[in-house]
């Protein structure tokens, strides 16, 4: 049955430009949010909210979670609507990818929407307002916000009081002014992010796997990876006063060896889980006109395209890890059916963007409510 937002989408939405729709969706979320949250919602969400207080939920990473979906990082760059989200149905929103100073992004048009393929391409390049001004907004949320099904208990004399049903997650990544062949500066310029957000995170993600910053993707190796994590690490528990759950975001278009060579280092080291993955810059296989695909260029690559490389990436791991780690699968998840094939894969949290984008506000708590 088509949906008055699909309507809305097709007539209104496809027709604006996409970064110009983002922003005005989202603020919009926001203004919604005494309504969302007051109980005025949708039915789907009252039944999800139901669902939760009668003791449902997902234990992982020390954290328990409301439920399995969640909102994945690039949404909320900057930490402005982490509750308002919340109230659409998301059980965890992952904030970022932010960095250790603030950044404009890549030069616009950057933000590309394919709806043959239900996918969007994206070459915003961490466009957010920096580390220092996003533990700020953090910190003033912390400090409105009380304890709750987290699990952790309200630090009278510190900076964070846990939150109330939502799990926040931070996404860092690497400032583009920094070289990626400078090893050092690197591991720097993360230790600086992970120093002023850890201490508001409830879990934190290393993102080597975006495309959109020039040399990220090298971190991947597990060469370089390594010296960055255990940096990452050390840093984190030092400014949170605790062990912070720490997990690494992966690019679907790594060779499956190096996908398990990821695997063996995130045992290696202790690392609580691993996202997989971000989005990728292959093509084939699309809908969309040829010609259209390579008007918009490079970018990376989300939505329906993506299922496929996503649950196979997953089953990799799972094969690998087994329950030793959080499984977290994020690419191509629009239906409940989507969803089970994830989790019966070994995910043991779902995150999603692009289905939000094309399915509308009531798709998250639909979406719970589906997997019952």
């Amino acid at each position: 049955m088509r949906t008055p937002y699909a309507a809305f989408f097709d007539v209104v939405l496809s027709r604006t430009d996409p970064e110009w729709a983002h922003h005005a969706g989202f603020r919009a979320i926001r203004a919604a949010h005494p309504l969302l949250s007051g109980g005025s919602w949708p039915v789907e969400w009252g039944l999800v909210a139901r669902r939760v207080g009668a003791g449902g939920g997902v234990r992982a990473l020390g954290l328990t979670f409301p439920h399995v979906l969640g909102l994945a990082a690039g949404f909320d760059k900057n930490a402005v609507g982490i509750d308002a989200l919340a109230a659409l149905g998301f059980g965890h929103v992952e904030i970022g990818t932010v960095t250790a100073e603030p950044q404009p992004g890549n030069p616009k048009p950057r933000l590309f929407r394919l709806p043959a393929d239900r996918a969007i391409v994206n070459r915003m390049g961490f466009n957010n307002d920096g580390a220092e001004v996003v533990a700020r907004r953090l910190a003033a949320r912390a400090r409105t916000t009380s304890p709750d099904s987290t699990g952790h208990e309200p630090r009278l004399d510190g900076p964070r009081a846990p939150t109330r049903q939502v799990v926040v997650g931070v996404n860092i990544g690497k400032s583009k002014v920094v070289a990626d062949s400078d090893q050092a500066a690197v591991q720097a310029d993360y230790e600086k992010s992970t120093g002023l957000l850890a201490p508001y995170a409830d879990y934190l993600v290393v993102n080597v796997s975006s495309p959109n910053t020039p040399g990220l993707r090298s971190l991947q190796s597990v060469e370089r990876l390594d010296p960055l994590l255990r940096a990452v690490r050390a840093r984190a528990d030092d400014a949170a006063e605790r062990r912070l759950p720490l997990l690494v975001k992966i690019a679907p278009d790594l060779a499956d060896d190096d996908v398990l060579a990821v695997a063996d280092l995130a045992l290696a080291q202790g690392l609580d889980g691993i996202i997989a993955t971000n989005t990728t810059i292959a093509r084939a296989g699309l809908a969309s006109p040829h010609v259209e695909v390579e008007r918009i260029g490079a970018g990376g690559l989300s939505g329906r395209p993506l299922t496929e490389r996503s649950l196979d990436v997953l089953r990799l791991l799972h094969a690998r890890v087994g329950d030793r780690l959080t499984l977290v699968s994020v690419g191509g998840i629009t239906t409940g059916g989507d969803a089970r094939a994830r989790l019966e894969a070994g995910a043991t949290l779902l995150q999603a963007y692009t289905a939000l984008v094309y399915e509308g506000p009531r798709w998250p708590a639909r979406l719970v409510r589906e997997l019952g």
